[in-house]
């Protein structure tokens, strides 16, 4: 092991620390990262099969997080050993990868990578050549796609959707039938959300026509005192990309409704102050029927949200940059307002039915959209593209998930976003024998490949070490529900039928499509193709490169006493105060000079040391001498910097547990788009990274908010991404 030596370097008057690196070469590099790859193997593959085990998970903010996912505790592991953490965060790579492909399956492929990376360790350490033996695990996994696609088979009916669906819920019939129940109605293409229940059961909720996450500006404007909603049948729309602030803008559009005696919708970027008035005025005084909304999301997005509502409406845009403003009554025109049979708003959501636009416009403009969805790259901006489709198409599917506590909710929804996923995904590619049943008859076919003359001993030595892995789902699953592993195995073997496995949940064997354990060929291909790549790389890895701790200084030595003043008549001269030491880590204490006796019989404190700042250049610190008796002199409390105070949190989590996931993410997103247009470097791109950014969990989010340089950290890595899209 080399250590490269620790150099200080002057930068802007200040003198640095740099930590060097670390490097580890051979064996002993590969065995630290093998170390990390089986601490979080362990603690990922307890969850897998219908009798795994749940994880709990310290949170940032909040009650602890209970799962049965696999990705979610993978991202949740971090060691403090830099190399065993070079091996768990490439498997976690592997399990973020396949979670992106397939949404599910995380478990199955950390299986993978850590079986083929311990079986590659050990070949190489008998003398094995490493790039032969990726050569061998490179030709096994062909096989092993083409004996998947040879079990494949496809699914149409209503029943073998919620049998997938079932199976990646582990088990739970209820969450099935709910999947099965909202593809049929909004389509095997349409959307389908998870968001938080508000009662003990798992409910699925259609919700046709246009919706968004947006509610009433004032509860002044509600209609059905009972319900708290504002409900309208046979309304006009008025949708704006500006600020409404005066009346004058929105004047002409409300004599019309008054006269044609209709309700109104204004959709607007903002309403405030002497327009917001006016409408409540005029509502409370039954003058008209009207109600103002915000118009939801930010930044572009806002704007291409607004957009499909004017088209879905039949409405215009007005627009300054458009030139459809009205900044004069005569430039009004009744053509400009949408029309929609029935619109339902609550304090934070509205549901628009039956648009007046026309088909021709919103097919358009779904082809666009669908358009946008290929070419898109990032999945939060892909996410939100589809459910703009499915809002213009005719509806969305939300399954609320019900719980008794939130931590229960919690672990529900982790595992129904699986289901939706592995559903997505055999609807894709079709399904093959589930269980790891699948991988385990792929095995066999491995033998043929050994056969191989063309083959030389190392290649052959990667096929065995693949043909070894496969085998371990069935085994891991077996295990996790009590059963001796490598019986099970043998057994299913034995009867050479392919689809014949081991039922865990039942502990019996059978037909594995009969009994409706079955997994998407999509899930299963990922988990071999990701898991082998990567592991494979670890095996050849022959040197790993880390940076060394920063090593952490005592306290500061104790500053020098002050001189003692002199004597005389008006009183003692003033001691200085000595000069604090300088430090490494934590601030030395400098304690002032005392001020000679005089005559009054008082002591006054000196003038304070010079304060240590952490290593760096002290700052001087100075009081005002303070009048004390002799009792009180005493050196009074040095302020604490303000580094060292704790930060309050810019969103409120207490609050913000409270909202639905979506308005959570509208939330964090306004936060996120603002902070982010404020950096001048990203503000023309503030809208794509804030949407990248949300891809992280809500509580990574919340210590972005709370932390200026890392946020910065984030964008200057977005900004680079977004360079290398560009450039390609």
């Amino acid at each position: 092991m080399k250590k490269a030596a620790t150099s200080t370097v002057m930068r802007t008057g200040r003198r640095t620390y740099a930590t060097g690196k670390d490097i580890k070469h051979g064996i002993e590099a590969r065995q630290a990262m093998l170390d990390g790859v089986e601490k979080l193997t362990r603690a990922v593959v307890t969850t897998l099969g219908p009798k795994g085990r749940n994880v709990i998970i310290q949170q940032p903010y909040g009650a602890p997080k209970i799962t049965k996912d696999g990705v979610t505790v993978a991202k949740a592991i971090e060691f403090s050993d830099a190399f065993e953490n070079l091996g768990a965060q490439l498997v976690r790579q592997v399990a973020n990868t396949t979670n992106d492909m397939a949404g599910d399956g995380t478990t199955t492929s950390t299986l993978l990578s850590c079986a083929v990376f311990k079986e590659g360790f050990k070949a190489v350490a008998t003398g094995s050549n490493p790039m032969d033996l990726k050569r061998g695990m490179d030709a096994a996994v062909k096989v092993v796609l083409g004996s998947l696609t040879e079990q494949t088979k496809h699914i149409t009916t209503k029943e073998e959707i919620a049998q997938v669906a079932t199976i990646s819920a582990n088990g739970d019939h209820e969450i099935g039938q709910l999947i099965s129940n909202a593809m049929e109605k909004v389509g095997k293409e349409g959307v389908i959300t998870v968001a938080d229940g508000k009662t003990l059961d798992t409910e699925l909720e259609v919700v046709e026509g246009m919706s968004f996450e947006r509610g009433f500006i004032s509860p002044f404007f509600v209609s059905n005192t009972k319900t708290q909603k504002v409900e309208f049948d046979e309304a006009y729309v008025l949708v704006s990309q500006q600020k409404i602030s005066s009346i004058n803008s929105i004047l002409p559009a409300l004599n019309f409704i008054a006269q044609a005696n209709k309700p109104l919708v204004i959709v607007a970027d903002d309403i405030e102050g002497e327009a917001l008035t006016t409408l409540i005025y005029n509502k409370i005084n039954g003058k008209i029927k009207v109600a103002a909304v915000k118009a939801p999301g930010f930044g572009d997005n806002k704007t291409n949200t607004l957009q499909d509502i004017a088209i879905f409406t039949g409405a215009t845009m007005l627009s300054e940059d458009a030139g459809t403003s009205i900044t004069d009554p005569s430039d009004f025109s009744e053509t400009m307002l949408g029309q929609t049979k029935k619109v339902t708003i609550s304090k934070d959501s509205t549901i628009m039915l039956s648009g007046a636009g026309s088909v021709e416009g919103i097919q358009e403009r779904c082809d666009l959209l669908k358009e946008l969805i290929d070419n898109e790259t990032s999945d939060y901006s892909r996410e939100k593209l589809q459910e703009r489709l499915a809002k213009l198409g005719g509806g969305v599917a939300v399954i609320r998930a019900g719980g008794a506590s939130e931590v229960e909710v919690s672990e529900k929804k982790d595992r129904i976003t699986d289901a939706l996923n592995a559903t997505r995904a055999a609807v894709a590619e079709g399904i093959v024998a589930g269980g790891g049943t699948a991988l385990l008859y792929a095995s066999t076919r491995l033998q043929t490949l050994m056969d191989e003359p063309t083959l030389i001993p190392d290649q052959k030595v990667g096929v065995r070490l693949m043909m070894n892995a496969l085998k371990l789902p069935v085994r891991t699953i077996s295990e996790n529900a009590g059963v001796e592993g490598a019986v099970v195995v043998e057994k299913v073997l034995e009867q050479g039928e392919e689809g014949f496995g081991y039922d865990a949940q039942n502990d019996k064997y059978g037909d594995m499509f009969k009994a409706g354990i079955i997994d998407p060929t999509k899930v299963v291909r990922c988990c071999i193709v990701d898991a082998a790549s990567v592991a494979s790389l670890l095996t050849t890895t022959e040197a790993a490169i880390c940076d060394l701790p920063a090593k952490e200084g005592g306290a500061a030595p104790m500053g020098g006493m002050g001189g003692m003043g002199g004597m005389n008549p008006m009183g003692g001269m003033q001691g200085m105060g000595g000069m604090q030491g300088m430090g490494m880590g934590m601030q030395g204490m400098g304690m002032g000079g005392m001020q000679g006796m005089n005559p009054m019989n008082r002591m006054q404190m000196g003038m304070g040391g010079m304060q240590g700042m952490g290593g760096m250049q002290g700052m001087q610190r100075m009081k005002p001498p303070m009048q004390q008796t002799p009792q009180q002199a005493r050196p009074s409390p040095m302020p604490a910097p303000a580094a060292r105070q704790a930060a309050e949190p810019s969103v409120d989590p207490a609050r913000l547990a409270e909202m639905s996931e979506s308005q959570q993410k509208n939330v964090l997103g306004e936060n996120l788009f603002t902070r982010i247009n404020s950096i001048p470097r990203a503000s023309s791109s503030a809208a794509k990274i804030t949407g990248m950014l949300l891809e992280m969990d809500n509580s990574e989010i919340l210590n972005l908010l709370d932390s200026p340089e890392l946020l910065r950290v984030k964008v200057d890595e977005a900004l680079t991404v977004l360079g290398e899209h560009t450039r390609q």
